[in-house]
């Protein structure tokens, strides 16, 4: 089954990590790296989770009453029952849940992700295979490079001027060009060479309308 590709903010959101073994470990950091702010709840936890500064350890079974205001739940326990019972739960409250390697128990799965800046690429084979996820990702890592994610924030500071002062069917073109410069060259365009850019395409579109207006 092909699952369908949402991208979620994650930023500030409660998610809950029941389980304290290696796997758990995994799953806190890639919520950790998206900024989610995570609680996690097993009768053993290992040290390395324990040490992570901003993670909420409870070193105890889980609760019923964990899920309350929690956004995502990663069952992680070694009982497969209990991860199950975990998923029912989530389900009946509308929350979001993944059950490490129980599909079935799944409201969503775990991509090979790569990730420069705000830029995100995740790959997924449907929980069929994590081997090919991984291939897909390491396929694509010497695409997307730091320099995209440099550029991904670049075409966000300057969106709101390039949206005032050119006309739409123009943007695509010079967002294009910034991105040409970034990849093909390897290097940031500069302040200076962005915003001459900007004008550029801000006399084009003054010069289209211009020309619409006396047609």
């Amino acid at each position: 089954m092909a699952y369908f590709p949402l991208f979620l903010q994650l930023e500030k959101q409660q998610c809950l990590v029941a389980g304290g073994g290696r796997v758990a470990l995994r799953k806190i950091r890639a919520l950790r790296e998206f900024g989610g702010e995570v609680e996690v709840v097993s009768p053993e936890i290992i040290q390395p989770i324990l040490q992570m500064p901003d993670v909420i350890c409870r070193c105890r079974a889980f609760q019923i009453s964990d899920l309350e205001g929690k956004t995502l739940v990663i069952a992680a326990t070694d009982e497969k029952e209990e991860n199950h019972r975990i998923s029912m739960a989530c389900r009946e409250k509308g929350i979001l849940v993944n059950a490490v390697d129980q599909t079935e128990d799944c409201s969503f799965i775990f991509p090979a992700y790569i990730k420069q800046g705000d830029a995100v690429a995740a790959f997924s084979s449907g929980g069929n295979s994590p081997v090919a996820a991984q291939y897909m990702k390491r396929q694509m890592e010497p695409v997307l490079t730091k320099h995209l994610g440099e550029l991904t924030k670049c075409l966000g500071d300057i969106r709101a001027a390039v949206k005032e002062q050119i006309d739409v069917r123009d943007r695509k073109h010079l967002y294009e060009e910034i991105l040409r410069i970034g990849l093909e060259e390897e290097r940031m365009p500069g302040e200076e060479e962005i915003q001459q850019l900007i004008e550029t395409y801000s006399r084009k579109s003054r010069k289209e309308i211009w020309t619409e207006q006396e047609d």
